[in-house]
């Protein structure tokens, strides 16, 4: 059952890692929330491992605080504000946290490399406008992801050679999952478009996303579509 109506709804922006999501972001103008800094500490017990290696996979759901994200997007939904962590991808920690702000702006967005994995809990909520999933020439995102990740010194070159390769062969798939979480794969001018009718109140009808009864267990990845790890988004 929906909750009682909110001043302030989210659209919930996905996709595979250098998808563009950020950028897509600040293009649009509006309140953004980054979701990749409620990503876990490196030194955190619950931190999923690469099969077959001491390898934290960043790769997965379970390197992410989703509590903690969907009660930031609830807040910021209630009230306009809300306090979020500074993620630092370089050391894996949390290192300050920052007041946000929205001032009761009727829409914001939510964009981050998991972002789909909380479309069933914010229609719960009733707190959500839409949600899209970036998606494009996965040789695209190779380039795009590879550039922003060396000019950030994020890892070593092979390494991200290495972890972009795979990921460019399992971009499908995360598409994939992340459709069938409930996002509504575009590329980034129909996203635009959808963002614009949330914004002015024509919002889409959201996919249908698994319910709350549903177990929220990740599919085991084949070999050839397993996303690479070690690395955030």
């Amino acid at each position: 059952m929906s909750s009682p109506t909110v001043p302030t709804r989210v659209v919930l922006l996905a996709g595979p890692s250098g998808s563009g999501k950020s950028s897509l972001a600040a293009r649009t103008g509006l309140p953004v929330l980054r979701l990749d800094d409620f990503y876990k500490e490196g030194d955190d017990p619950t931190l999923p491992l690469v099969a077959g290696s001491s390898d934290v996979d960043w790769d997965s759901v379970r390197s992410w605080d989703a509590d903690a994200a969907v009660a930031a997007v609830e807040e910021l939904c209630r009230t306009g504000r809300t306090t979020v962590p500074v993620y630092s991808i370089a050391t894996s920690s949390r290192v300050d946290t920052e007041a946000l702000d929205i001032q009761r702006t009727p829409l914001f967005l939510a964009e981050g490399i998991f972002a789909a994995d909380i479309v069933a809990r914010c229609q719960e909520l009733g707190v959500l406008a839409d949600a899209l999933c970036l998606r494009g020439r996965p040789s695209t995102t190779f380039r795009r992801r590879l550039v922003r990740d060396l000019r950030e010194g994020r890892k070593s070159v092979a390494f991200l050679l290495r972890r972009g390769w795979r990921l460019m062969r399992a971009e499908r798939a995360i598409v994939g999952r992340q459709t069938a979480l409930g996002a509504y794969p575009c590329a980034k001018k129909e996203a635009l478009g959808r963002i614009a009718a949330a914004a002015a109140g024509r919002c889409a009808k959201p996919r249908t996303a698994r319910t709350a009864n549903t177990p929220r267990t990740e599919p085991s990845p084949s070999p050839a579509s397993s996303p690479a790890a070690t690395s955030h988004t």
